[in-house]
């Protein structure tokens, strides 16, 4: 386990048995933290087939700037034949999502057990 800092935010890596990646972020997904976390998300995603859980349950506030860090760790997770979930409980997440067209576009969960249990769909954004 990893714990790093950003300007707004901290994050921690942990390695599951079968290869999976948990990053859990804690404080505001935003302009300040979106550097720092893009190059830890770049070299989580560079190899192949890469399995990324992304908690983002302690994050207050998601700006345009995090949603597109989010968005280029999907398009290289999907790139490179792997998987990125997320788990938020928050339904005003999922709301942005839905309003910037990207409702269809992750695979979320409400807690980190059932992102991580096999077989489990994903739960939809309404």
């Amino acid at each position: 386990m990893a714990d790093n800092h950003t300007r707004s935010a901290t994050y921690r890596t942990t390695r599951i048995d079968g290869g999976t990646t948990v990053v859990t972020l804690h404080g505001d997904l935003d302009l300040l933290a979106v550097p720092v976390l893009s190059v830890a998300l770049d070299d989580l995603t560079s190899g192949a087939a890469p399995d990324l859980v992304l908690d983002l349950s302690p994050v207050p506030f998601v700006d345009c700037s995090g949603l597109g860090l989010l968005c280029r760790a999907r398009n290289r997770v999907r790139y490179r034949g792997g998987r990125l979930r997320l788990v938020t409980p928050d339904d005003d997440f999922r709301r942005l999502l839905r309003r910037t067209g990207l409702g269809d576009a992750f695979e979320l969960y409400p807690g980190l057990p059932e992102a991580l249990a096999d077989g489990d769909a994903p739960v939809p954004v309404a």
